[in-house]
């Protein structure tokens, strides 16, 4: 029995020890995953800290693919860097456009804008707010991703740019956003002052805050008896005055009426009757005419013929 007891010892201690190596490569492949997924973890968050621009326009550098143009440029500096150039009239908001075409002005000196096709124009309060360049076959980057290369090198950008419609790419930095595409027979390259276009909408909003709330100043009560079921029109007000129980208050004749309300007499001669009413009746025997508004005004209307 000792034997056989020490061989049971033996094949227990065996199987302990197996399954102890067993439970330590698992833990410690478990770790391994969890350091790498971590690791994973880390560099894609680095990368998406990296792929973002903070850069404002005041920091963008002056680079030669923009020939002498910036962002917040006067018209006046505008004009002194081409004198050919012609402004659109200021709107409502302080906003003007322009587009000067070098190749269809016989006038304007192309050297100092080779490759530009299209050059337009946005303005806030007298200040260049966005920049569009349309480029010819001519111009040294021919495709979208040569562009962006470029453009990236000139203006110290960071690799931020996205996916932009078709074939485009964008990016948006702190308040700015600039895009690339590819327009007719070359790129072409936007860049936008988001300041700028806050400040445009904000405006926008508040004229469409005033006109509601002309609008609203515009609409007439139309006051109302419940008494005698009468209603009155502005200029013409009850005397005496209704009492807080029987007054009832519409916002049009129509509503009025509708309710079974009837304009009270005293405001009827206020009131200007349409020219739905207004009947025209020849003589068959002669130019007279005969106008006849309502059912009692007539007036004799020579009408030559």
């Amino acid at each position: 029995m000792s034997n056989v007891q020490s061989q049971n010892q033996q094949h227990l201690t065996k199987k302990t020890l197996a399954l102890g190596w067993t439970s330590l490569v698992f833990d410690f492949g478990r770790w391994t995953l969890d350091i790498g997924l971590l690791l994973v973890l880390c560099a894609v968050t680095g990368f998406a800290q990296d792929n973002t621009c903070t850069l404002k326009l005041a920091q963008l550098p002056d680079a030669p693919e923009l020939f002498g143009f910036r962002m917040g440029m006067t018209t006046l500096q505008v004009k002194a860097r081409v004198p050919r150039i012609v402004f659109g009239k200021v709107n409502e908001f302080g906003v003007s456009q322009t587009t000067i075409n070098p190749d269809f002005d016989p006038l304007m000196d192309k050297t100092t804008l080779a490759g530009v096709r299209s050059l337009s124009f946005d303005f806030l309060d007298d200040h260049v707010s966005s920049l569009w360049f349309g480029f010819d076959g001519s111009f040294k980057w021919q495709s979208v991703p040569a562009f962006v290369t470029g453009i990236s090198r000139s203006l110290r950008l960071p690799d931020a740019w996205k996916p932009w419609k078709t074939r485009g790419r964008q990016m948006k930095c702190a308040d700015f956003q600039m895009t690339v595409g590819f327009v007719a027979e070359g790129p072409s390259f936007h860049l936008i002052d988001e300041s700028a276009e806050q400040t445009i909408a904000e405006r926008r909003q508040a004229k469409e805050d005033e006109s509601d709330a002309a609008a609203q100043t515009d609409v007439v009560e139309i006051v109302a008896n419940k008494r005698d079921k009468t209603y009155y029109v502005a200029g013409c007000l009850p005397t005496p005055e209704i009492t807080p129980d029987d007054r009832m208050v519409f916002d049009s004749r129509e509503a009025a009426e509708k309710a079974g309300y009837k304009l009270a007499k005293k405001c009827e001669q206020k009131v200007q009757r349409p020219m739905s009413n207004v009947h025209v009746e020849r003589h068959s025997s002669s130019s007279e005419y005969k106008l006849q508004r309502g059912p009692f005004e007539r007036h004799d209307l020579k009408v030559e013929l």
